[in-house]
């Protein structure tokens, strides 16, 4: 079996090894994030299971996450496919929406699970950052959950979270909201002059050049500049060590999540 992820600021990376670790089957060295540098059409060719572990934006799978899928869509064909997503509220059909991507019964899903975690949007007031008590307790439950699903999955039980229709109809409503957020987010990430990018007697950081996995960001002449390429991950928002990057929202966030530690 093997595990690909993508996370923007760690949620679903710990996750995806959480459950190489408590599956037994599948060593931590087969979980791999989609931004890494390796033949991956070799590599899931070499397996029979795939895992797909990625963040869900309103029901939505992340941009990068679909268009990796795409690139190797011939690769998976006839493949067992597992699908977690992470969430903070509720995604509806979260794993769900993996497969429309896919023909139907172009692969096989044998599991599909949804797991809360931590809120990473930092830069809109009614989406609180939570503490680190509380992240202990969003570890907790995942570790519960995740117990379960590799037990069933040990058992032969196959479980499909978000495939009803009541979950696609939730699902459906938020992903037309999520797909005009998604196409607005393309020029709306903003960097400001707070940047020390621009500040000659500064140091000059760069490290939203060198953490994107979308490479949206570029250093020129001591400006960062944006080339339409977002994600919205929440990546350079979290690290931006002068908290000098917003999306949608020009307010500077109060609060970044730090991840899981």
């Amino acid at each position: 079996m093997l595990m690909l992820f993508f996370s923007g600021t760690g949620n679903s990376k710990y996750i995806a090894e959480l459950f190489c670790r408590k599956i037994n089957t599948v060593p931590v060295s087969q979980c791999h994030s989609i931004e890494e540098n390796v033949d991956f059409g070799k590599l899931i060719s070499s397996y029979e299971t795939i895992g797909f572990c990625y963040p869900i934006y309103g029901s939505r799978v992340p941009r990068i996450m679909r268009e990796f899928a795409g690139k190797y869509i011939e690769f998976l064909k006839d493949k067992k496919i597992i699908i977690f997503c992470t969430q903070w509220i509720f995604s509806g059909d979260g794993a769900r929406v993996f497969t429309d991507m896919f023909a139907h019964n172009y692969v096989n899903v044998i599991y599909a699970e949804h797991f809360f975690m931590p809120n990473n949007v930092n830069n809109l007031s009614f989406l609180p950052i939570a503490n680190e008590k509380k992240i202990k307790k969003y570890l907790m439950r995942a570790e519960s959950k995740m117990q379960i699903v590799c037990n069933n999955i040990n058992n032969g039980i196959t479980k499909k979270r978000g495939f009803n229709i009541f979950s696609r109809f939730l699902g459906l409503f938020q992903g037309v909201f999520m797909s005009v957020w998604e196409k607005k987010a393309l020029d709306l990430v903003r960097v400001s002059n707070e940047c020390t990018c621009s500040d000659a007697s500064a140091m000059k950081c760069s490290l939203c050049v060198s953490i994107c996995p979308m490479r949206n960001f570029e250093n020129q002449n001591g400006k960062i500049i944006t080339k339409g390429n977002c994600t919205i991950c929440y990546r350079c928002i979290n690290k931006c060590p002068k908290k000098a990057i917003a999306v949608f929202l020009p307010a500077k966030p109060k609060v970044q999540y730090s991840g899981i530690k």
